[in-house]
């Protein structure tokens, strides 16, 4: 028997779904609220929780940038400051350190 997958099918048990989707969507709105309640408790918790020694709020962070030095390049692969003593290989006028050689 052929069967037509796209007609619409009907169970014996949509009846039973129909009366029972109120009951879900009230369950539903008493579970979200809960939820809520729980993230909002642990939201407040995290902003009253402070790290030991981590109060840098009167603190001004300042450093100074230098240039790269005559006896420095920068790695092509991991773009870190090296010293010259660490070139592992030069391909294309690109300077590649021994770390990311090896």
């Amino acid at each position: 028997m052929a069967t037509d997958y796209d007609a619409p099918r009907q169970h014996a048990g949509d009846d039973e779904k129909a009366e029972a989707l109120p009951e879900l969507k009230a369950q539903r709105n008493t579970n979200t609220n809960a939820s809520n309640l729980i993230d909002e408790d642990e939201s407040a918790l995290a902003d009253s929780y402070e790290l030991p020694g981590a109060d840098l709020s009167g603190e001004e962070l300042s450093v100074m940038v230098l240039p790269a030095q005559a006896n420095e390049f920068t790695c092509a692969s991991c773009f870190l400051v090296r010293h010259r003593s660490q070139i592992a290989r030069e391909r294309d006028g690109q300077l590649y350190c021994a770390d990311c050689e090896g």
